[in-house]
């Protein structure tokens, strides 16, 4: 009801009526959340950790009660309530998703059909009358503007800076957050912080969704994951309502709500912009500082959570450690091995990417984009935008179609080469790339296998780097043919450009996207989503065999 009261309703008598009774919603959930919580403490006699989350969202729900009885202007808005709504809905289908582990489900495949499901969610979310301003949106539209937004790639076929309302606007906000994380991970904690533990199945369940291989550390690592984009988006939003001139916007509100879109867009690598033009929007486009805090944010998104994680755990260890010796002055117990391998490896890549994108792009595009920088230093920043947003970020603060040849040649490599793994970013992985590009040296020098930081690297995690760069190519040729067939009048370069980027969820694009047809519209959704979920994920979660067999074929060599 709530729902179709914001997004529905058009006429002004009907809109009271169901105002009302999405108010009366919501005494009804407060009455009934607080008679489950304390009826469960009653019976148990004690108050378990699940019977705290009931009571902090009893508590909540009481606040804003008393809020709109007593008239606090503020939190009287209908907005609250509609938070509360939202929460109840939340906790009680986060319940319901521990209760997979009564059926048969191959846990990849229920992390495949969960994307499908929140995309087909946002789908009737997006055709609701009052998401548009202009034009409503049809199927297509709203299944592609979805499809974007759950897989974090930023392609858009209408203008969300002018034709979305703020509800429009919101529903992106919450898929791309959603979608940034995956749904299993938001539900499997909400579920976690509600019923108070997960069983045996659900471990194994999350685990092998989150890519954990220890049981007793997937409770930890979910809570890990939500706990650094949360933090990280709250910092980076803060900095960047800091770069927003006050000015330029009605409200306190309006600035809020443009920073914390733009920290969850920039977190989840997503590209997403309420600007109109993005952030090439003359009123942004030489804001150097808004730049830069979009780069942190969607850079430390694009590392991965286990590599920011490591950051975080590095950063507090030094911090008790200066606390110790300052202050309490005493010695402080210090845990060797602070950084891991795959941290140093991820960063160490990372470093060459970035370094080298940069002074490319600020060498090629001297006569070309950065004319319009009037200082030295702008154009390095700008570079330095450019060139890291290119790897799966997304925005673009120059024109793209401005961009010579040979700038956007690298644009390709980079969408493809993309973030870290574990990260919101896309593409094949930095450390795909790099496990290829050192398989090739290793076997120049007559080695059988790669060693980096005094480690051999497993033959298994080269095989899959060479499967995974291989399919790429499969599924971007494929996409890009499919297109040129639904799309002949495009130009081949716009058309691949198009496919590499909702390949890799980069969401840069020339332009083409809103004048594809609709058949071009569902290539590319077709390929944004197997771009999102993996093209290696689908083959093992419908073609993996779980039987062992108990003898070994002999062995032979291929020629080449």
């Amino acid at each position: 009801m709530a729902i179709i009261h914001v997004g529905y309703i058009t006429d002004r008598e009907l809109a009271v009526l169901t105002e009302k009774t999405v108010i009366g919603m919501f005494y009804v959930l407060f009455l009934l959340s607080a008679v489950r919580t304390t009826a469960a403490i009653l019976v148990e006699r004690k108050i378990r950790f699940s019977h705290v989350a009931g009571l902090l969202l009893a508590a909540y729900l009481l606040f804003i009660l008393f809020a709109r009885l007593y008239g606090l202007s503020y939190f009287s808005n209908l907005e609250w309530i509609y938070l509360g709504i939202c929460l109840s809905f939340l906790t009680e289908l986060s319940r319901n998703s521990l209760f997979f582990d009564n059926f048969y489900f191959n846990p990849t495949i229920l992390f495949v059909i969960s994307f499908i499901a929140l995309i087909l969610l946002g789908t009737v979310l997006l055709m609701l009358p009052r998401t548009t301003l202009i034009a409503p949106l049809s199927f297509v539209d709203a299944l592609f503007m979805a499809t974007s937004a759950v897989c974090i790639t930023g392609l858009t076929v209408t203008d969300i800076s002018t034709n979305f309302s703020l509800f429009g606007q919101s529903v992106i906000m919450l898929l791309v957050q959603v979608g940034g994380l995956g749904i299993m991970t938001f539900t499997g904690f909400f579920g976690y912080f509600f019923s108070g533990g997960f069983s045996y199945k659900n471990q194994l369940m999350f685990g092998e969704i989150l890519g954990e291989n220890k049981l007793n550390s997937v409770i930890t690592t979910l809570l890990t994951i939500i706990f650094i984009t949360l933090f990280f988006e709250l910092i980076g939003g803060f900095f960047i309502f800091l770069s927003l001139d006050a000015a330029a916007f009605s409200t306190v509100g309006d600035r809020v709500f443009f920073a914390a879109f733009h920290a969850i867009s920039s977190f989840c690598n997503s590209g997403f912009s309420i600007l109109q033009n993005g952030i090439h929007n003359d009123a942004y486009r030489f804001n150097y500082g808004f730049q830069l805090c979009l780069a942190a944010i969607f850079i430390l998104g694009g590392l991965g959570f286990g590599t920011v994680f490591n950051f975080y755990s590095y950063i507090k260890q030094k911090s008790q450690q200066i606390w110790h010796r300052v202050v309490l002055r005493r010695a402080f117990a210090q845990r060797p091995g602070s950084f891991s391998f795959n941290t140093r490896f991820i960063l160490l890549c990372n470093s060459v990417v970035v370094v080298l994108a940069t002074v490319c792009y600020f060498m090629l595009e001297q006569r070309h984009t950065l004319t319009e920088d009037s200082s030295v230093a702008g154009e390095w920043i700008t570079s330095f935008f450019m060139a890291n947003s290119s790897r799966s970020a997304g925005f673009n603060s120059v024109h793209m179609n401005f961009l010579s040849s040979p700038t956007l040649l690298m644009i390709f490599s980079l969408m493809w080469i993309g973030a870290s793994p574990g990260s919101t970013g896309g593409g094949v992985k930095v450390t795909t790339v790099a496990l290829a590009l050192l398989n090739v040296i290793a076997l120049a020098r007559g080695k059988e296998s790669i060693e980096i930081y005094k480690r051999r690297i497993a033959p298994e995690s080269v095989n899959k780097a060479f499967a995974i760069i291989l399919l790429s190519i499969l599924l971007i040729s494929f996409s890009f043919i499919l297109l040129n067939f639904s799309d002949p009048d495009k130009q081949m370069k716009t058309l691949l450009f198009e496919t590499v980027s909702a390949y890799t969820t980069c969401g840069l694009s020339l332009g083409v996207t809103p004048s594809l047809s609709a058949t071009g519209k569902l290539i590319i959704v077709f390929t944004m989503f197997v771009g999102r979920v993996g093209t290696l994920t689908l083959l093992v979660a419908f073609i993996k065999n779980t039987k062992n067999k108990s003898y070994i074929y002999p062995t032979e060599k291929i020629l080449f």
